[in-house]
């Protein structure tokens, strides 16, 4: 029996120690093979473009290049390799624009090695991966059964969320434009529209508005929850001041 080749992986992740931390994992399995490895997305873009691995695993917040700019490119090009993109959130709209950007797998950074290897096993196969600890039956069927008085976070569409998930990252507009391929004065046309959808008209409260709904993974930041919890710290307000 002839002996299968092993699946070619790269990995993007721009944190030095958890990258290295990845190749070991999969160098592990016999069954996968560390074809590259890259800290941003416009590293990982080339990569999968001029020598396509058979899956690529990206963290969902690349710089350089955003990574679900990276899906959008590389599904142009038709890129035949399979994407599984590694998040610490869940949220609806993040699951949904992920795969409408044409990812194959969300593995949670909460998971485990197990649920790592089963998603780069099942995309290589045809399939779509969702990680267990996400609610795939409630995000879909709020997606199907959304109501004209739904949620204003629900109303962003995909660059605008995108420029909300890397303004409350702390990231400045000119930044933002550079990652999404497009003019900073776009990014202020994009960032308007989401301010007033969601009726909040600073960063501050922008960065309140994700930390309230675990929607950033931003260190060190608090809010007030009518409990007796401090208010967003210096750090966190100056860190995504634009």
């Amino acid at each position: 029996m002839l002996d299968r080749k092993p699946i070619r992986v790269l990995i993007a992740e721009p944190q030095q120690l958890l990258r290295e931390a990845l190749v070991a994992l999969c160098e592990r399995n016999p069954d996968l093979e560390v074809a590259d490895q890259c800290a941003d997305g416009a590293a990982a873009l080339r990569l999968i473009l001029q020598r396509p691995p058979d899956v690529a695993l990206l963290e969902l917040d690349l710089p350089e290049l955003h990574t679900l700019e990276l899906l959008n490119q590389a599904r142009e090009q038709h890129c035949p390799t399979r994407i599984v993109l590694m998040t610490a959130r869940s949220d609806r709209k993040t699951v949904i624009e992920a795969l409408r950007c044409g990812a194959h797998g969300i593995v949670l950074k909460s998971g485990s090695a197990r649920h790592l290897m089963d998603a780069l096993q099942q995309v290589t196969s045809g399939g779509v991966y969702i990680s267990p600890a996400v609610e795939v039956d409630k995000i879909f069927a709020a997606h199907r059964n959304r109501k004209e008085n739904e949620d204003p976070f629900e109303t962003l569409s995909a660059r605008e969320h995108q420029v909300f998930t890397m303004l409350v990252e702390g990231h400045r507009a000119k930044e933002i434009a550079a990652r999404l391929a497009v003019s900073p004065k776009t990014i202020d046309t994009y960032r308007a529209s989401m301010m007033r959808k969601l009726d909040i008209h600073d960063v501050a409260g922008l960065v309140k508005f994700a930390i309230t709904r675990n929607l950033t993974s931003l260190p060190g930041a608090e809010y007030s929850n009518g409990h007796g919890s401090a208010a967003i710290t210096p750090h966190a307000l100056a860190k995504a001041a634009s």
